[in-house]
């Protein structure tokens, strides 16, 4: 039966002072905090029992933990002086009250505020029958907590090991809010965890603070030297506080209850609508709730630090295809864990709420029902993003002209201008929004990227807003996110929603190489490595004795290579000329060969292995500095559509051709090698560049024509999947 580890950690006040690597308050308290004080309640003066490194070892192997915490508020900042790090260097020479004036610096402390009654409870799951072996020394360890943050932050703790189920059950009933890890996310908060080496790093960077000065030189020449100690090994993981959903359709109050959709012009009305007659209803039933329901429900007197705390409603038009009527038949209420409102309260508000036509007849109401496919294609993971309502930027409002002065209409400059501070804008929603995943590529316009869309400018009426402040957007980021996604200031009324714009935009995982790389590297060497890399990092994933999937390995269990003729494991692209590194789906590659729904689950493995790869060791072509990176289908030569396709890396032949010379048979297997991922055959096939090898092989480069434009990515030949045979559009 699987089992849990549970550590309950009680703080003695209800203030929590520790900070985040960005020096600002944090919470929930990380894993990586509470690993560290086991360590420090365990270690008696310098040594710590083998037992408990034993237990500390096997801990730090288990995936990241749910945590399940009270409520935090941010309290009131106030400035403590303090000595600084520079106190040691001071002391030699100087009386110790002379060393503390010198070094004194003023320190902005904000603690967070938190219900001391209400435990935090920290629990790994995946562990084995190890745990077993480990459970006295884990239960000795939890006993020896007395210090959970910074210096005032004394706690104390407890620990057990339960079988999954129970420890779900726990987690469930805890009453508080519960942040499990994520994948991917809009916003929420990255904690440092505990991974595997944490153990050994903070031993070494102990050893290495109680050494940090040393003596160097002789007489006159001495010097007292500083040493910074290593950093400890952490990982970052995304953490995210799911919040409740209810969804309900708009249907109409008949025996049959067909749709009642609501036109997309009217998406802020219709969310202010049904919001303000939910609110009516609830203040009415429970009159008690009256200023929690004009704080947190409809947003009256919410104060910034109330913002994550109040209900959103998403408005969700029907999607999906191109002719779709983007009528909006679904509202979705997103109740976050920390709203002091009962989601249970909030269902039964919402259920109540109906519209009527003048003669009192209901001729519309809401009927809550299960989240269906057409909600889950506003939550999918994606890079890119564009709007279906136009994002309210107030402060980027375009000029307005009249269309009696269309003389006065604008150049190119003014355009610009307006568009750029628009971008910046987004970018300020996205901050504000709570999404802390970068931007690669922003685009702003007022036409609607639907097919039945509408201009920016015919969401205005009803609202708040001017409509020269409402602009449609299109965002890549450089890692995926997850929806649902509303930005601007007019998300809390249904402006500013989102949704994916390619949801097989997963498919590449790309990463651009902002140093190291060798002058002339060669993009086999390169990818080779980021190969190695790939299936190291992926094994570091998998259950103990696991077995890497022939999806990242090429390879069957007995060492033979995966496949019957198609290529359905992952393909590793060094593009040296763009500098940067691909891992490309089988579903790219092949048209009609592997279905994404297939090979999903894989690549999403692969995807969370790779997240935080920021350092690459190629051995010759040098060690290359990687940072995550976007993918522009659009422009992207790789993948954008073209006619002309040309030679990246060399192609390889894929089998022997006796009879023809060097260059026909390189056409030859192209032309193979092209019709076999579903491409059609080329109008021209020109040898650039040609090669025999001393044992028959060939290679070349080549440039392919096409009657039609092709959209790529084209990677084929014996070794794509290691580097070779890329072609880029021309």
């Amino acid at each position: 039966m699987p089992l849990a580890f549970l550590v309950t950690v009680r703080l003695h006040e209800g203030r929590y002072h520790g900070l985040d690597d960005r020096h600002a308050p944090e919470w929930p308290p990380a894993p990586a905090r509470l690993f560290q004080a086991l360590l420090a309640g365990a270690a008696r003066g310098v040594t710590v029992p083998v037992r408990a490194q034993a237990a500390l070892d096997w801990l730090q192997t288990l995936p990241p933990p749910v945590i399940a915490a009270p409520r935090g508020t941010p309290g009131q900042a106030y400035l403590s002086y303090v000595p600084n790090n520079d106190l040691d260097a001071e002391l030699p020479g100087r009386r110790h009250e002379e060393a503390v004036a010198r070094t004194r610096v003023g320190k902005r402390i904000r603690p967070t505020l938190f219900n001391a009654a209400a435990p935090i409870v920290y629990c790994w799951s995946g562990g084995d029958d190890a745990g077993e072996d480990h459970a006295p020394a884990l239960g000795v360890l939890a006993d020896g907590l007395y210090q959970l943050g910074r210096g005032p932050d004394m706690a104390w703790a407890n620990a057990a090991l339960l079988d999954a189920d129970k420890a779900e059950r726990r987690i469930l009933d805890h009453g508080g809010v519960v942040y499990r890890p994520a994948d991917h996310g809009t916003g929420g908060r990255r904690l440092l965890c505990p991974g595997p080496g944490t153990r050994e790093s903070l031993t070494v960077r102990f050893e290495g603070t109680r050494a940090r000065f040393q003596l160097g030189g002789a007489g006159r020449r001495a010097i007292r030297a500083f040493v910074q100690p290593p950093k400890p090994r952490f990982r970052q993981v995304a953490y995210g506080a799911e919040p409740h959903r209810l969804v309900f359709e708009l249907r109409k109050p008949d025996a049959r209850a067909a749709y009642a959709g609501w036109g997309l012009r009217g998406a802020a009305e219709l969310v202010q609508s049904a919001r303000d007659r939910a609110a009516g209803h609830l203040q009415a039933a429970v009159p008690e709730l009256g200023d929690s329901v004009e704080r947190y429900l409809i947003g009256r007197g919410a104060g910034e630090a109330d913002k994550a705390s109040r209900t959103q409603i998403v408005p969700l038009p029907s999607v999906g295809h191109e002719h779709v009527d983007l009528l909006i038949r679904r509202l979705e209420v997103r109740v976050p864990q920390t709203c002091p409102l009962a989601p249970e309260d909030i269902a039964w508000a919402f259920s109540q709420v109906a519209w009527t036509d003048d003669d009192g007849d209901v001729v519309r109401e809401l009927h809550r029902v299960e989240p269906d496919r057409m909600v889950s294609r506003f939550e999918q993971h994606a890079r890119r993003w564009r709007s279906v309502t136009p994002l309210a930027l107030p402060w980027t409002r375009r000029r307005r002209i009249e269309p009696d002065r269309q003389a006065e209409a604008k150049n190119g400059a003014e355009r610009a201008d307006e568009e750029g501070r628009a971008v910046a804008a987004v970018r300020h929603a996205l901050r504000h929004a709570g999404v802390g995943v970068p931007a690669a590529r922003v685009q702003v316009q007022r036409e609607p990227f639907e097919r039945h869309g509408a201009l920016a400018d015919g969401f205005a009426p009803g609202t708040r807003f001017r409509k020269e402040a409402l602009w449609h957007a299109a965002i890549t980021f450089k890692e995926p996110v997850s929806g649902p996604l509303l930005l601007g200031d007019g998300r809390f009324v249904g402006l500013g929603l989102m949704r994916p714009n390619d949801e097989h935009v997963g498919g590449v995982v790309a990463f651009a190489v902002a140093g190291g790389l060798a002058r002339g590297a060669e993009p086999w060497v390169v990818a080779h490595a980021a190969r190695r890399a790939m299936m190291a990092r992926v094994q570091a994933r998998l259950p103990r004795g696991g077995t890497l999937p022939a999806y990242v390995s090429g390879h069957r269990r007995d060492g033979g290579p995966a496949g019957d003729g198609k290529h359905r494991h992952l393909a590793v692209v060094a593009d040296l000329p763009r500098r940067r590194l691909l891992y490309v789906a089988p579903s790219e590659l092949q048209r009609g060969g592997v279905r994404w729904r297939d090979i999903e689950a894989l690549h999403r493995l692969v995807t969370g292995a790779l997240e935080g790869m920021d350092v690459l060791r190629a051995g010759a072509a040098g060690r290359l500095d990687l940072v995550p990176a976007a993918v522009d289908r659009d422009v992207d030569a790789l993948f954008a559509p073209a006619r002309v396709w040309e030679s990246v890396t060399t192609y390889a032949v894929t089998r022997h051709h006796r009879g023809p010379s060097t260059e026909d048979a390189l056409k030859l297997d192209v032309g193979i090698e092209i019709e076999r991922c579903g491409w059609p055959r080329p109008a021209s096939i020109e040898v650039l560049a040609a090669r025999r090898g001393p044992r028959g092989g060939m290679s070349g480069r080549l440039r392919l024509t096409f009657r039609k434009a092709q959209v790529g990515p084209l990677l084929i030949g014996r070794s794509a999947h290691k580097g070779g045979g890329l072609f880029a559009g021309r």
